[in-house]
């Protein structure tokens, strides 16, 4: 089965095509094209390719991510993918469910009126979703199904006390108003990757995962599932991000709002766009861009920097005590997969729990999948790209076809 994985970002859009034959094995699916565009709302970079050697590279406008998803259709219907024997089904990644949908869902008219509704829990992500969905549904047309696989899935049997604020509880039940995690795909995507590799069972997995890039968050992970994760009722809670604040004092946005004469929306959106690595260092939310500045005696970037990895650092510290130890630590994400650099500044200093890095190993692994540790260290340390759109697709084939996978 051919499965169409749309994931989109705040400003980019990714796609894949894979083909899921009955009972391919894990880690063994077959990637036919792929594609990006990056910059979406401005003059936009595509990259597109796929497995027979076409590739199309250019810069050209692109205004929302409707736009985005008619040209990655448009070029993939030039390479007869809507054809017989073509595309089967569309799987789309989007961030926040709400209190309605605990499992990947069919959409209809219905399901994407309450993906919308919620939209304003996730400000940088469900409304650019929602526009690929309405694009690709206009199309395509109804033959081809689509499926919504939400982030906050493999969160939603976290256990009441990590799950719910220490609010009055009626206004708990009546705004469903809890914990309901973020990265979800990603961080699922790490420990069924973690568990073949090392072969362990499910049941048996206690690990912290990592998903460092733009966005950031840290889950617990015990026997398989999300018993705690960073990020909450909102993508921005949590760790220290690419634009985003994180924790902060929850009288911040008020605070802020009358002391410099703005709303509590607009508040709200500085801890969200302006605020995190960029706030801090008032230059860049790109860690690439802020290493080479720490390097060149950029005090404001060196300490973005150095608080990005404390607070990291700190979240470890505190998912060790919730699990009693763990077996690993995993790195994903751009910059978990990526930046060495950040990677052994966030380890130094955790040998008191038996994590240790391998300089040599943790040089050389970079976008690439393997361990970091040191040998016999007690808490193992990888580094594991993640690809959500494998997990989308599975999601997808098995909502449709629940016995054409293992």
């Amino acid at each position: 089965m051919k499965v169409l994985v749309f994931n989109c970002g705040s400003s980019t859009l990714k796609f894949q095509v894979i083909d899921l034959e009955k009972n391919t094995p894990p880690g063994r699916e077959h990637g036919l094209a792929s594609g990006m565009i990056e910059r979406i709302g401005s003059s936009a970079l595509l990259k597109f390719a796929d497995e027979g050697g076409q590739h199309l590279k250019e810069t050209i406008r692109v205004n929302d991510h409707g736009s985005a998803t008619r040209q990655a259709l448009d070029w993939l219907k030039t390479l007869g993918y809507f054809e017989t024997n073509g595309i089967d089904v569309v799987g789309h990644r989007v961030v926040h469910s709400g209190p309605h949908f605990l499992e990947p869902t069919l959409i209809d008219d219905r399901v994407l009126e309450a993906i919308e509704a919620i939209s304003h829990l996730a400000l940088l992500h469900n409304h650019p979703s929602i526009e690929a969905i309405r694009a690709a549904r206009i199309t395509l047309g109804s033959r081809i199904p689509m499926v919504a696989v939400f982030d906050t899935t493999f969160h939603s049997d976290m256990p009441e006390r990590a799950c719910c604020y220490p609010i009055p509880g009626e206004l708990t039940e009546k705004h469903h108003i809890w914990r309901y995690g973020f990265h979800g795909i990603a961080h699922r995507y790490m420990v069924e990757r973690y568990a073949v590799m090392t072969s362990t069972h499910m049941e048996k997995t206690r690990i912290i995962t990592l998903q460092l890039g733009s966005g950031c968050s840290a889950t617990a992970i015990h026997g398989g599932r999300s018993i705690d994760t960073s990020m909450g009722l909102t993508p921005l809670e949590g760790l220290m991000m690419g634009t985003r604040s994180g924790d902060v004092d929850p009288h911040l946005p008020g605070f802020l709002a009358q002391r410099e004469g703005i709303s509590l929306a607009e508040a709200e959106a500085l801890l969200n766009k302006k605020s995190g690595l960029l706030g801090i260092s008032g230059r860049s939310q790109d860690m690439r861009e802020l290493l080479e500045a720490e390097s060149k005696g950029d005090e404001r970037a060196a300490l973005a920097v150095e608080m990005f990895c404390y607070r990291v650092k700190k979240q470890i510290g505190a998912y060790l005590a919730v699990l009693g130890g763990a077996e690993a630590v995993i790195f994903g994400g751009g910059i978990g997969e990526n930046s060495s650099q950040v990677r052994n500044r966030i380890c130094a200093g955790m040998q008191w729990c038996g994590m240790a890095v391998d300089e040599d190993r943790n040089n050389s692994m970079v976008g690439k999948e393997g361990i970091i540790s040191q040998d016999n260290t007690k808490v193992k340390i990888y580094v594991i790209p993640v690809n959500e759109a494998v997990i989308i697709a599975q999601d997808t084939v098995r909502l449709l076809h629940p016995h054409s996978l293992r």
